[in-house]
């Protein structure tokens, strides 16, 4: 089977390579933006090892030797998998490459925002040394942090939350309560908007579009946080834009937004209580490495007929 790589934006490929060849796989890499550059340029690729390419239905039909797509990343919403399904193309993700870091990064988020650590280091270097500006800053322990989404990463953030001391709710409609997990309180949605002092996401994209949006902003606290970590277009971007202006909620940081990258001129801009960070929630030296060679070796395990470790979508009928 010949591998493609459509899309990368990392600085070399010399793990994949080391992984693919070891295993007598031949690869390209190609620069693929748009459905044309797929079909144009990937017809011969079985394999394709993808981060940001759209892998539509228009492109799976137009390539019948596509197999299967193996993304760099956890999320596929830049793949029809209902489509996949439907033609016979396996996919699948690395889910579980950066749990520690997205978690970390809400961690570092939510402990900025209660703390006010931007705020004051910009008030403190640009006007004067007085604490004064911060308050109200509460206790961890005298508050209550929402956790939207509780996979791997959302479970991995709340346990660290609770050892912080935060009081830990949560919502998830696929959450199992286990021994593990007794500290976190299940809640419903509603309850995550009304009780929260802080609001953290970790849910998928799918499903949950426009979830926070003006009605949201307006039941939580006007003190509460949001933090977004998880997919851009979860949290409604005009609807936050006024609530912000408004202060009908505390601050909100972003990891991630509806169309990356945000450009400067954005209006969320312009407000002290916001944190932008450009979607670097999944990095560490570490986690990078092992995203490509997770990647790598899925492939490998496909290209010889073993069973993949992560699989999206289940197939009846596998294209031959």
């Amino acid at each position: 089977m010949k591998v493609i790589i459509t899309d990368c934006d990392h600085a070399n490929m010399d793990i994949e390579k080391t992984i693919l060849n070891n295993a007598g796989l031949e690869f390209e890499l190609k620069q693929c933006k748009t459905e044309e550059d797929l079909i144009g340029q990937c017809k011969d690729g079985n394999i394709f090892i993808n981060q940001y390419a759209p892998i539509t239905r228009k492109v799976m039909e137009a390539l019948p030797n596509l197999k299967m797509v193996v993304r760099y990343g956890v999320g596929v919403n830049n793949v029809d998998t209902k489509a996949a399904t439907d033609l016979g193309v396996q996919i699948c993700n690395v889910p579980d490459y950066g749990m520690n870091e997205v978690a970390d990064q809400a961690i570092a988020m939510m402990m900025a925002l209660i703390r006010k650590v931007v705020t004051m280091n910009k008030y403190t270097k640009e006007i004067k040394w007085n604490y004064i500006h911060s308050i109200p800053i509460n206790r961890n322990s005298a508050m209550t942090v929402g956790v939207v989404g509780l996979g791997r990463i959302g479970r991995n953030f709340a346990k660290k939350a609770h050892c912080l001391g935060f009081n830990v709710i949560g919502y998830d409609p696929y959450f199992k309560q286990t021994e593990e997990t007794k500290y976190i309180t299940f809640s419903t949605i509603d309850e995550i908007i009304e009780k929260s002092d802080v609001i953290s996401i970790h849910c998928p994209l799918d499903g949950n579009k426009n979830l926070f949006d003006a009605s949201a902003f307006k039941r939580m606290k006007k003190t509460a946080y949001i933090i977004n970590v998880s997919r851009g277009g979860i949290i409604n971007e005009k609807a936050l834009d006024e609530a912000l202006t408004n202060g009908e909620i505390g601050g909100a940081a972003l990891d991630c937004v509806e169309f990356e990258p945000m450009m400067p001129g954005s209006p969320l801009f312009k407000h002290e209580n916001l944190i932008v960070s450009p979607h670097m929630g999944w990095y560490s030296e570490e986690a990078a490495e092992e995203l490509k060679r997770k990647v790598a070796e899925e492939s490998v395990r496909f290209a010889t007929s073993e069973a993949v470790h992560y699989p999206v979508n289940e197939l009846n009928n596998q294209r031959r």
